[in-house]
């Protein structure tokens, strides 16, 4: 029997379970995937918003002006990338200033502070590889960025260490009311909780949907993204918006925590909830719609293209309790702002849990997670005295990234430790580089199989039926 089961352990999944963590409460996250983060917190823009976007009493306008303010905090004592580089929202026409102004006047209604409309030869100032075309902009100096998966992979972390139990590769199949509490059916057996908290994503209208009588419609937004190398990673030192649309806040570019350039997304509904394809269509558009606000987008440069889907709902962020399913909690509808959102989501959440079940404070909670060390980061004095510790530290597996073995070794261990190709290059970089993998990859692959254990053939790129190998050469073949 749990406390508290929460269904998703993306970046709001694990947000929410740290949070519980500083009272005495046993909780358990159960995951359909074979590592934590590996939905919409996997891709998709990186960014940490100011707060001007959502429209003021709504609770994107509340939370993501609150969630913001508390990055700095979260990344010390959770050891994952943020940096706080400032937005530009650009216009290329007098008749947009308008809408400028009403984005700062929701700023400033948002609580988002230093708000400041500029002109054009300012904005190009700040931003020389600006087109001429930019008339005028909103500069947010709060606006930041982030990884993503370093940051959910880190609070799930500190979850698990602080007591959290973790179901991974585990599917929540149904959910039914048993003597007061829940009794969550899965593909590897039933887990009974005194509440649940649905925090799936694109799939919290199948969740909230098994309990409730008011139904919830989830439509998966897929956005396209163009990578580039880190060679150019400095054509722009802030997140660049133009003005938004009602599909969304448009195509960006933005540095990213690593040292790249993103541009992207498009903003597309469509019906498969797992369909993350790329199109030609897609890429095409916003190559042209980024190719407004820079000049000479560095096309050559690009090193790889992905999509990643958001969980859009009714236009706001749906929290708090079911009203036909007591003790039943929703995290829905979660899209953009829900990155920047997330540790603000995460309180309100734990509070309707700690007034409902009035749990002691744990003393015993420890906030703070360190990280991998990272070899690439490391002066020439620390490398020394990492490798003298760990020889692993003195052999380089990805080339393009400087990933060594002793980070792949520390990935794979660690709490929650990576199971696949893909968890390795979540939590080290490995194969995230200018080659992609083509140099790296079968090392990560061998050094999967010694750790864990298993033979190549069993290892996969992220989970089930994504197997590597097949075989050996010239095994089946006959003469």
């Amino acid at each position: 029997m749990f406390d508290v089961t929460i269904i998703g352990a993306g970046v709001i999944g694990s947000s929410i379970a740290r949070e519980l963590c500083k009272y005495k409460l046993n909780v358990c996250v159960v995951e359909k995937d074979f590592d934590v983060g590996n939905g919409t917190s996997k891709a998709n823009s990186a960014i940490v918003h100011a707060g001007f976007d959502a429209k003021p009493g709504t609770l994107k306008g509340k939370l993501n002006s609150r969630g913001n303010k508390m990055f700095d905090k979260l990344s010390k004592e959770l050891d994952f990338p943020f940096k706080r580089i400032g937005s530009l929202v650009v216009c290329f026409d007098k008749e947009g200033i308008p809408d400028l102004e009403k984005l700062k006047q929701q700023g400033i209604e948002n609580g988002v502070p230093d708000l400041e409309i500029l002109d054009g030869d300012k904005v190009r100032e700040m931003e020389p590889n600006l087109s001429k075309n930019v008339i005028a902009a909103l500069y947010a100096p709060t606006g930041g960025i982030v990884c993503p998966y370093e940051m959910t992979i880190a609070l799930a972390e500190n979850a698990f260490t602080n007591g959290t139990e973790f179901k991974l590769d585990t599917k929540v199949t149904s959910i039914v009311k048993s003597g007061g509490n829940y009794l969550i059916k899965t593909d590897k057996g039933d887990i009974e909780s005194k509440i649940v908290v649905n925090a799936a994503g694109v799939f919290s209208d199948e969740i909230n949907n098994m309990v409730s009588k008011n139904k919830l419609s989830i439509i998966p937004r897929r956005g396209q993204y163009c990578l580039f190398d880190k060679a150019v990673g400095d054509t722009v030192s802030r997140t660049i918006f133009q003005l938004p649309t009602k599909m969304g806040k448009g195509v960006l570019v933005t540095p990213t925590v690593d040292g790249n350039l993103l541009i992207g997304p498009d903003a597309e509904d469509i019906d498969d909830k797992e369909d993350l394809n790329t199109t030609s269509e897609g890429l095409g558009f916003i190559i042209s719609k980024a190719s407004l606000s820079v000049n000479q987008l560095p096309m050559r440069q690009v090193i790889t293209s992905f999509s990643g889907l958001r969980a859009h709902g009714t236009g706001d962020f749906v929290i708090g309790e079911v009203e036909d399913a007591p003790n039943f909690i929703n995290a829905a509808g979660i899209e953009s702002p829900g990155l920047s959102s997330s540790p603000a989501i995460a309180v309100v959440i734990r509070d309707i849990i700690v007034n409902r079940l009035k749990p002691e404070k744990n003393d015993k909670f420890n906030p703070i997670r360190k990280g991998i060390p990272k070899f690439r980061e490391m002066t020439n004095q620390e490398r020394k005295k990492m490798i003298a510790k760990n020889s692993k530290y003195g052999r380089i597996i990805c080339r393009c990234e400087t990933v060594t073995e002793g980070e792949i070794v520390d990935a794979i261990r660690r709490p929650l430790g990576a199971r696949s190709v893909d968890g390795v290059k979540k939590r080290t970089r490995a194969g995230m580089g200018r080659c992609q993998g083509g140099f790296c990859g079968p090392r990560v692959v061998e050094i999967l199989a010694r750790e864990l254990r298993i033979s190549p053939q069993e290892v996969t790129k992220s989970g089930e039926h994504s197997n590597l190998l097949v075989g050996k050469d010239k095994e089946n073949v006959s003469v």
